[in-house]
């Protein structure tokens, strides 16, 4: 597609509407679920192992999938890639509320994956290429907000929903929504988007579907049966050996899944690791907060449900104020000052203690969704832009891919190191809260937010290196103006 294309430019905005919508309903399924759990496990007569496969099935199945879906965007088109995913996730979503046993409704969870999957992949490819320069950071920004809307409505309307009526209403909800969604997305999305007639790497494609199974298999199994698992140690030694013979195979192919040369360009690469540094320091506090607030505040959970939804709820009003401040200003500083607000954050929340005070650590939060609110959507502008025309889809999918990844690492490695120092703190093997010893548990999960600080700082150096690159450039293309 190209800019000048009149009635393109004329219905970016509701082209936005419709690319964003998928997201919100990908991940408010994401975190819906999780309210219905304890009632599906009643429904089918299943343990609480089988039913998470529920969770697991969809979270695999779109990290194994995304980056062949990016590329198919780039070959065949984005929008068509786009919609065939809204109408899979449209069915998906029909079937699982119809569902009467629990393998059909993994199976339908699966379909449903691959239809978020395909169109999360262009959605970002979309947006980059229907929004000009001056006000793709302001569409980017709206795009995290409803993924910020997407999570933080899920808890309470899951809720709702399971309380008032079946638990089957938390996917039939999709399919008015999805069918509406898709009609209008087919009559004004853009036909063309730089389709092209290249190979599919279809090897490249099951090597990297199988090296993220394996891998996301290791970091979600081994919270529940231990990183020291030999079947965990296997699965997790075994994606890494296939994700290098990807690689491998990928710079000798003509038409690669993933075009390695990307990662030269440094803007893109830095924003791709900031993006799992961001989403693995903010998951690290997502999972051990709610341990906090209950079992050592002793919050009730229906109050511990209002704190953490601050979060989100920032993150919301920040977003859609920091694309267009990236639009006005630039991106690098403020992806820099959102690094540096969410590494404070994160080192404030390594003060906490037995007798912290709510109010107190809420400003904490707030500082930390400020922070994340900054960087997203300048970062995602940054990493979209530096993507040439013919691989934004791929683009937006490695964005897409690594966003789970440091969710799915961050949950690991909180996992990991509160337990880890909380069994050295008591002197043995340790699972989970241990009542009454408090001190063993802020013990632990002072180290979670040390090393989630620091990671961030890490991020921050880097994003001060590009500033200072950017800048030093600038002043040279300056200084060559004037003496010309």
């Amino acid at each position: 597609m190209e800019m000048n294309d009149k009635n393109v430019y004329k219905n970016r905005w509701m082209i936005l509407s419709v690319v964003v919508l998928l997201p919100f309903m990908a991940t408010l399924d994401s975190t819906i679920v999780n309210v219905a759990l304890p009632v599906m496990i009643n429904v089918f007569s299943v343990p609480m192992s089988s039913i998470q496969l529920i969770v697991i099935c969809y979270l695999i199945t779109i990290v194994s999938t995304i980056l062949l879906f990016g590329r198919l965007g780039d070959i065949k088109g984005k929008s068509i890639i786009f919609n065939i995913g809204l109408l899979i996730f449209t069915i998906g979503s029909l079937f699982c509320g119809l569902s009467r046993n629990l393998t059909f409704l993994v199976m339908s969870r699966i379909i449903q994956a691959v239809g978020a999957s395909a169109a999360m992949a262009n959605n970002q490819g979309i947006i980059t290429q229907v929004f000009p320069a001056n006000e793709r950071g302001r569409a980017l920004g709206i795009s995290a907000t409803f993924l910020a809307l997407g999570t933080m409505l899920g808890p309470p309307l899951g809720g709702f929903i399971v309380s008032y009526f079946s638990w089957n209403y938390i996917f039939l909800i999709n399919v008015p929504i999805g069918l509406i969604v898709t009609i209008i997305g087919i009559k004004i999305l853009p036909n063309k988007l730089n389709k092209k007639n290249e190979d599919i790497d279809f090897i490249g494609a099951v090597l990297f579907g199988v090296s993220a199974i394996l891998l996301f298999y290791s970091l979600i199994a081994g919270e529940t049966v231990g990183y020291g698992n030999n079947v965990i140690i296997a699965a997790f030694v075994t994606a890494i050996f296939l994700f290098i013979i990807f690689l491998f195979i990928e710079k000798k192919l003509k038409y690669p899944l993933i075009d390695l040369s990307m990662f030269k360009n440094s803007l893109f690469s830095v924003g791709i690791l900031c993006t799992f540094i961001s989403y693995m320091s903010i998951n690290s506090n997502n999972i051990v907060q709610p341990f906090y607030l209950e079992n050592v505040l002793k919050i009730t959970p229906s109050v511990t449900g209002i704190i953490m939804i601050t979060y989100p709820v920032i993150l919301t009003l920040i977003s859609p104020l920091s694309g267009y401040l990236s639009d006005k200003i630039g991106s690098e500083f403020l992806t820099f000052i959102g690094l540096v607000l969410i590494g404070v954050a994160m080192s404030l929340m390594a003060t906490l203690n037995e007798n912290s005070n709510i109010e107190v650590m809420c400003v904490y939060i707030s500082i930390m969704a400020i922070g994340n609110g900054l960087f997203l959507p300048p970062n995602n502008s940054l990493v979209m832009s530096t993507a040439p025309n013919d691989k934004l889809g791929i683009a937006g999918s490695i964005n897409a891919f690594i966003r789970n990844l440091g969710q799915s690492v961050g949950v690991s490695m909180a996992t990991m190191l509160l337990y880890s120092l909380m069994s050295i703190k008591m002197g043995k093997k340790v699972f989970g809260y241990v009542e009454g010893r408090n001190d063993v548990f802020v013990f632990g999960m002072r180290y979670v937010y040390i090393s989630a600080a620091l990671v961030c700082f890490i991020g921050v150096v880097l994003t001060a290196i590009r500033v200072i690159r950017k800048k030093r450039t600038n002043d040279t293309n300056c200084f060559i103006e004037e003496n010309l």
